[in-house]
């Protein structure tokens, strides 16, 4: 879908909130698409494997997020069992 003239195209982003955080420390990751807070060690570990897999998957369909459609993106979503 193109913008109207003179707009940018609108930037997609993931985003991820952990909210299973007992231990105070502040979490942050970012990456190509993607940004991560918080949650525990291990729930920022899993949600920053699943943000990279899916990643992985939309260059996989030569696609960036913005293009994806909601049923592709659920499509992926599902494929890696986010």
């Amino acid at each position: 879908m193109k913008p109207p003239s003179g707009r940018k195209s609108a930037k997609a982003i993931l985003l991820g909130l952990g909210l299973d955080n007992k231990d105070g420390h502040k979490r942050v990751t970012r990456g190509e698409n993607f940004l991560l807070l918080d949650g525990s060690q291990e729930t920022h570990e899993r949600m920053t494997e699943k943000a990279i897999k899916f990643n992985e998957k939309l260059k996989s369909r030569g696609k960036a997020l913005e293009e994806v459609t909601k049923d592709e993106f659920f499509e992926i979503a599902h494929e890696i069992d986010m």
